[in-house]
């Protein structure tokens, strides 16, 4: 387990991340939701991201029903504030959000210190917990003003009240999340996509700062939207179709992988958990198939020679930190044809 920032809130280093079981990109049952998130339960997993904007709070209303039949001290939940719900007319769909359910409700970007506070109540009416444990200002890019002076006070008068126990931002880029660490008390910060072995751009700003002011880091999006996992024309990657230089590069990454006897999937969620401002690394799932495949590959041993050879190709700048060992599950592997669901 490892420690937000000053926070005191423990995650276990692979964690789950629940967008996809809001129905990104397509539809997943309410069974194979509650599936996925047993079999990561299974696995150890007991960190468990969502979202209001993963399918208009299906992603949490999904969570929530499976967490509430455990124990509240036995697992950490985060969710996100700045989208908050309205109700909708329901005609459509919300995939030009990305997600495949009925347009019930619309986003409002609201960072204001009262839109903060009904997001997290609405969150958790959704989430049917009475506490959540990390709230994330989620991708506040185009609202920098009021996030920082507005929405960021919010979520710190929120943890001096014990309301929730660590606080952050969570985005897709580095250069702001960098602000939030030197410029604000914040115990992690998530960051999506700009820490993988495709892209390493938080080496540069994010990680040394937050090495420097003691602020953990939560990496989501390590298999860049899917590129990673599976390297193909017309793979995703930043959740849109992945330009053919990096499916080149993905595809080149996935056979120096296998000519060392290991998989691209195994690296992808090995690397960003070696550097130790690092806490925690996300990964999705939709499927128990995927939930247990995550745990294993980030269980599984990558060769030191593996890393070598990325550094020697160009692939990976000389001064990020590998991993020299293989992942310690959090509890032992479950055999793939049943769950333990406690």
């Amino acid at each position: 387990m490892n420690t937000l920032g000053r926070s005191g809130v423990e995650v276990t280093a692979l964690s789950f991340g629940a967008a996809g079981i809001g129905n990104l990109y397509r539809e997943v049952s309410d069974e194979q939701a509650d599936a996925a998130l047993g079999a990561a339960w299974s696995a150890g997993i007991r960190y468990f991201d969502t979202a209001p904007h993963y399918g208009l709070g299906l992603s949490e209303r999904r969570v929530g029903a499976f967490l509430r039949e455990r124990p509240r001290d036995t697992y950490v939940i985060s969710t996100k504030v700045g989208r908050r719900l309205e109700p909708a007319d329901g005609h459509g769909d919300d995939l030009a959000h990305g997600f495949a359910v009925p347009a019930t409700h619309r986003r409002v970007w609201d960072f204001s210190a009262d839109g903060v506070r009904r997001g997290l109540e609405d969150s958790l009416e959704r989430l049917g917990l009475d506490r959540v444990d990390v709230v994330y200002l989620h991708d506040p890019d185009d609202h920098a003003e009021q996030a920082f002076r507005e929405g960021y006070p919010a979520l710190e008068r929120l943890r001096s009240e014990g309301v929730v126990g660590a606080i952050g931002a969570g985005m897709n880029q580095s250069a702001m999340l960098t602000r939030f660490v030197r410029d604000t008390d914040v115990d992690v910060v998530l960051c999506a996509g700009r820490y993988t072995l495709l892209e390493q751009g938080a080496l540069a700003d994010l990680l040394p700062a937050a090495e420097e002011h003691g602020t953990s880091v939560v990496v989501g999006g390590a298999f860049n939207s899917g590129l990673l996992a599976d390297p193909k024309p017309g793979a995703t990657y930043n959740y849109a179709s992945a330009p053919q230089e990096l499916v080149a590069r993905a595809l080149r990454l996935k056979d120096i992988a296998e000519r060392h006897g290991t998989t691209l999937r195994a690296a992808a969620l090995a690397f960003p958990g070696a550097h130790p401002a690092v806490a925690s690394v996300l990964v999705g799932a939709r499927s128990a198939d995927e939930a247990r495949d995550g745990a294993e590959q980030f269980a599984a041993l990558v060769p030191a020679d593996f890393w070598r050879e990325l550094v020697a190709e160009g692939l990976l700048p000389k001064d990020a930190p590998v991993p020299p060992v293989p992942r310690v599950p959090p509890v032992p592997p479950v055999p793939a044809s049943g769950e333990e669901r406690s």
